[in-house]
């Protein structure tokens, strides 16, 4: 078997069996990732900095009983450090370059992996489609004419292409969920405190962000949460700790689950047939695996709860706006992008009493959540409300006047004397997905399940939520899925080999 073939052949952990094995060498493994991340950069756009002489460098000197040895990877350009290497975050802000690994980081590397790139994000992680000034718009391997999703889009486009098999990714309003919804791809979203931040911060977005990754399989993702899991000394908080293994749990037969089906809108926004058919995918997926659904509906996940999340950003964007400021040391408004300018606006605006009722309200309807759901194994609900966009879908046009006169008000007045405009802003924001936000809030694991593929050949994943801390009966229900639905085999028409590099539409 060809290194190429292998590459996109197997997923990571089939990868490292090959370099154990000796079949495979991690030299061989990173210059065929290299080639492949080259042969795919002009048609998905998805690196924002090459690490590629590193990555051979460190290649030469793995040592091949790791767990991962010599397997591929990418760092996303946002939320995570690895000294000497420029992060942008997707802006044109001058990069922070880390003196420091992250303790993720260091866990990537003591697993084996290798990284060759980071991956594109939008600004800050702040839209669901990876498009920025910065680095243009990234594309997905299964249609270049549509987006890949965001905002860890650039990890999810080099999975999907076949260069990397495994990505880190970071989610803080479903940036895991949407790209592996978009793509074909397992995205675990953890629960709080089970993967730690640190030493770059303790928390992000009030513990609304976790890091974890975008796989190709089920397995991939249980083994790489096994080998970075944890709190360090700096954490502010800790998940519950696993019975066994994440490993373990996705090879273990689930037994009969009780699961939940929630298929509302929380914000009331239309929902496109092919998402509430791909629902209707894994519920018959879930059934043939011989576990009982029941429809439920959550009334208090409604659009107050959804505008005090989006306030809650909004008043994390404005902070982290100010702590750029302080490190570039002089005016960054020419730098960052107008949506960016809204949101930072919008949180500055806001009083710190408005942040914390906001706060109060969002725990409140949390414990509410988990008690009132806590007698069901998971709840099954969409990640997108539509297949995925065309690229450029999220500015419509019109959308620069209207963040231009939002600019203009908030300069005059409190926000709060400006209800409806939040509102609108909510809706343009949101409308592509609604439901992400509610596990980021509430703290619970959820993984979103490539279950689909509508008649123009996108991938439409959804997602599965758990009780906090319990990803382990998430990894056995996936898991489960996975082998009936046989989506493991599904690949990307840009990863196809002989496949011609380039613009394509599916017919």
């Amino acid at each position: 078997m060809s290194v190429e073939r292998a590459l996109w052949e197997h997923d990571a952990t089939g990868l490292a069996g090959l370099v154990r094995k000796g079949e495979i060498s991690p030299q061989e493994l990173v210059d065929a990732a290299i080639a492949r991340a080259e042969a795919t950069r002009p048609d998905i756009n998805a690196i924002a900095e090459p690490l590629y002489e590193a990555a051979r460098t460190r290649a030469k000197t793995i040592d091949r009983k790791l767990p991962l040895a010599g397997v591929p990877f990418a760092l996303k350009d946002l939320g995570i450090a690895m000294k000497g290497v420029p992060t942008h975050g997707g802006s044109r802000i001058p990069a922070f370059v880390a003196d420091f690994d992250s303790v993720m980081t260091e866990r990537h590397l003591a697993a084996g992996l290798v990284p060759i790139a980071t991956s594109t994000s939008p600004e800050h992680g702040l839209r669901l489609m990876t498009e920025s000034a910065a680095f243009g718009i990234t594309r997905n391997p299964w249609n270049t004419a549509h987006t890949s999703g965001g905002s860890s889009g650039g990890a999810a486009a080099l999975v999907a292409a076949g260069v990397v098999p495994v990505a880190h990714a970071s989610d803080g309003g479903g940036s895991i969920r949407v790209p592996a919804a978009c793509t074909g791809l397992v995205g675990l979203k953890t629960s709080r405190g089970r993967v730690p931040l640190t030493p770059l911060v303790s928390e992000s977005w009030y513990g609304l962000v976790i890091d974890h990754a975008v796989s190709r399989s089920v397995r991939d993702s249980a083994l790489l949460l096994d080998l970075t899991h944890g709190p360090d000394p700096l954490s502010p908080y800790a998940a519950p700790t696993p019975k066994g293994t994440f490993a373990a749990a996705a090879v273990r037969d689930p037994g009969k689950l009780k699961l939940a089906v929630y298929r509302k809108s929380p914000l009331g926004l239309p929902i496109s047939i092919e998402t509430l058919a791909a629902l209707d995918t894994a519920i018959a997926l879930a059934r043939e695996g011989g576990h009982t659904i029941e429809e439920i509906d959550l009334p208090y996940i409604d659009r107050d709860f959804i505008a005090d999340f989006a306030r809650t950003v909004a008043a994390a964007v404005a902070g982290t706006i100010r702590g750029e400021v302080l490190r570039v040391g002089r005016s960054i408004s020419g730098d960052i992008e107008r949506t960016t300018r809204v949101m930072s606006a919008f949180g500055e605006v806001l009083s710190a009493g408005e942040i914390y009722a906001s706060l109060q309200r969002l725990h409140a309807t949390s414990r509410r959540l988990i008690i009132e759901t806590a007698r069901y194994d998971a709840v099954l609900m969409p990640v997108i409300a539509h297949p995925p966009l065309a690229c450029g879908a999220m500015d419509p046009k019109g959308a620069d006047a209207f963040l231009e006169e939002m600019l203009d008000r908030l300069r005059l007045a409190r926000l709060l004397k400006f209800k409806p405009l939040f509102g609108q802003l909510m809706d343009k924001s949101l409308w592509f997905t609604h439901w992400p936000a509610i596990q980021n809030v509430s703290g619970q694991p959820s993984i979103a399940l490539p279950v689909h593929v509508t008649d123009a050949g996108l991938p439409l994943g959804i997602q599965a939520a758990g009780r906090p801390g319990d990803e382990e009966t998430l990894l056995s229900l996936a898991a489960q899925m996975e082998k009936i639905s046989g989506w493991l085999t599904r690949r990307a028409p840009l990863q196809v080999p002989g496949m011609k590099a380039g613009r394509f539409h599916l017919t």
